[in-house]
């Protein structure tokens, strides 16, 4: 991978973990017919204006993808157009392989999206690592081919990373991924097989960083990396930059300094038509997309993930901290 494109396998770059399941959006292509709830089209569209904040009158269909940060995203921009006025109809946890179609459907009106997964799996291009460059040929091409507003993007960007332990981090002054290739000798690595084998893993790693010749490499399962590190059976593990588990200071998340891997910022994606119809739309939706971070992203992650509480009580926490 390089700093701009190039023309590695949509397919293979769009690989994941099942446990998280943004990128199922490839399947799209393959879609005969859209399968929603029921409940979807009977909750589109509806309301007759907007107002200043606290007065809209319309009605907004929020869906949100079938993991725990697509929920909890969803659940804070639902309360926002609440607060300002709107009515929210929820449509949760709908399968990311057929989200997208929901929204082009007009089952739903908006949902939180990822600027690669956009980029790679909707839209189909070619990798490009620059974050603004992703958002502006994100937000032109969803205009253009599917009348989709991409409003702004949130500094948060949920992309594939690496994390040590920080006692291993600090032991051999690592914070990148250079300074991890260069001690590669001492470190135990967990992968969780797929990795050593994608092109958007220990492949793209290797011609970028060079080898890694670890001093002994193991497979995990993926629910169990963090376990692994912490129970001192490795240093290093795969990851994504929002899980949970990097809020312990047990674990640091290094710098992918040469830029192997694509952004995934937030980015809410309404139907163009709702915004015509309820202006208001784009600076609630704004406003709570400026608020969101990775470290935010990450507690939040946390909260639901390891300490078991209900993503909703987490949006809503959330959201009254930034309200």
């Amino acid at each position: 991978m390089s700093n701009n494109k190039n023309n590695a396998s949509v397919n293979q770059l769009l690989q994941r973990p099942l446990s998280r399941r943004r990128l199922g959006s490839l399947a799209l292509a393959s879609l005969g017919t859209l399968v929603v709830p029921a409940t979807l089209a009977a909750c589109s569209g509806g309301g007759s204006g907007a107002g200043s904040e606290g007065t809209a009158t319309g009605t907004i269909v929020v869906g949100s993808k079938d993991f725990t940060e697509g929920e909890i995203l969803s659940e804070v921009y639902a309360l926002a157009l609440e607060n300002a006025g709107f009515t929210v109809k929820r449509s949760f946890d709908i399968s990311s392989s057929v989200v997208h179609t929901a929204l082009t459907s007009g089952d739903i009106d908006f949902y939180p999206e990822y600027t690669g997964t956009a980029l790679l799996s909707i839209l189909k291009e070619d990798l490009i690592t620059d974050s603004q460059e992703v958002y502006d040929t994100v937000k032109a091409a969803y205009k253009k081919q599917f009348d989709l507003d991409v409003l702004d993007m949130a500094k948060a960007s949920d992309s594939q990373g690496l994390a040590i332990t920080t006692k291993a981090a600090k032991k051999y002054g690592i914070s990148n991924i250079t300074e991890l290739q260069a001690n590669a000798t001492n470190l135990r690595f967990a992968s969780q097989g797929e990795f050593d084998e994608r092109e958007d893993g220990m492949p793209a790693l290797e011609k970028a960083y060079g080898p890694f010749n670890w001093k002994e490499h193991a497979v995990y399962d993926n629910g169990l990396k963090y376990e692994v590190l912490r129970n001192d059976e490795a240093d290093v593990t795969p990851c994504y930059t929002t899980e949970g588990y990097l809020k312990d200071k047990a674990f640091t998340l290094l710098d992918d300094d040469k830029k192997v891997w694509p952004p995934y910022n937030v980015i809410p994606v309404v139907r163009a038509k709702i915004v015509d119809k309820y202006p208001d739309v784009t600076d609630v939706l704004n406003a709570v997309s400026a608020k969101i971070t990775n470290e935010e992203l990450v507690k939040l992650n946390a909260r639901v993930d390891i300490d078991k509480e209900d993503y909703e009580d987490v949006a809503a926490d959330f959201y009254k901290s930034i309200k």
